[in-house]
């Protein structure tokens, strides 16, 4: 498998599992109130569900709606790492979002060039 399907394959089914996850994990719904995201938690939840779709259908069939998507996400997850320094988080608790914002950023890099 291409190195790049594998990459979008994994922030795809990471983002599914973490969306619908958010739905009903006690420990995720604490999260997003400790992060300062209750309010918005099940609006994030559903683009996230909705942005793996997006990249597995755009890794095959809409070049332009994987740019779209990974972009999207990067940008979320950077504010995932704001909003993690905000709170005073650690450095190992900040780390899964710093990756994902590296994965996208490669995702979106790939997929314009």
């Amino acid at each position: 498998m291409d190195i790049d399907y594998a990459i979008i394959y994994f922030s795809a089914l990471s983002f599914l599992f973490y969306g619908i996850s958010s739905f009903y994990s006690r420990r995720l719904i604490s999260e997003y109130e400790r992060w300062g995201y209750n309010k918005l938690r099940i609006i994030i939840a559903i683009l996230q569900i909705l942005a793996s779709f997006g990249l597995i259908i755009g890794a095959y069939y809409l070049p332009f709606l994987l740019s779209i998507v990974s972009f999207s996400l990067t940008i979320m997850m950077l504010v995932a790492v704001f909003a993690r320094i905000k709170i005073k988080d650690s450095i190992a608790n900040t780390m899964p979002a710093i990756l994902y914002v590296i994965i996208n950023s490669i995702i979106f890099y790939h997929s314009i060039f």
